[in-house]
Parts: C-alpha cells; sequence; structure tokens
C-alpha cells in the first residue's frame, strides 16, 4: 500500500494493490475509487482533503499507521 499527499492539489491518493486501473467512480463528493479488470477497489483518491479534517492545521506529511 502507498499514500500520496499532493500539497498544490490538495489530494490524497491511496493505492492498495499495483493492479492495472480499469474504472474510476466518484462514490461520493470529492472521493474516487479505483477499480481493477476483476471489480476490485485498488486506489482511492480525496479532493478538498484539508477540509475533510477537524483541524485544518493538521500536518499531512505525517501519517501514523495503526495495526489492529
Amino acid at each position: 500500500m502507498r499514500m500520496t499527499w499532493d500539497k498544490e492539489a490538495d489530494a490524497l491518493y491511496i493505492r492498495l494493490d499495483d493492479a492495472k486501473i480499469v474504472e474510476s467512480e466518484e462514490v461520493s463528493d470529492g472521493i474516487v475509487l479505483d477499480f481493477d479488470a476483476s471489480g476490485r477497489a485498488v486506489g482511492l483518491e480525496m479532493l478538498d482533503v484539508r477540509q475533510r479534517f477537524p483541524n485544518a492545521n493538521a500536518d499531512l506529511s505525517r501519517v501514523e499507521v495503526e495495526v489492529a
């Protein structure tokens, strides 16, 4: 899994798998899922990221991952 944040575009992209993307669908305002040929979600793009976080000054260059 790979995650990138484009500061200028204010977009966060999470790539779940390296499979070829064959279709994308906006599932909610500013949330786009990418699908492979089998219909599995392999990526997620979130636009206007800063507006979606309660703390507008959040440091999005640092991410904590918690494994349950």
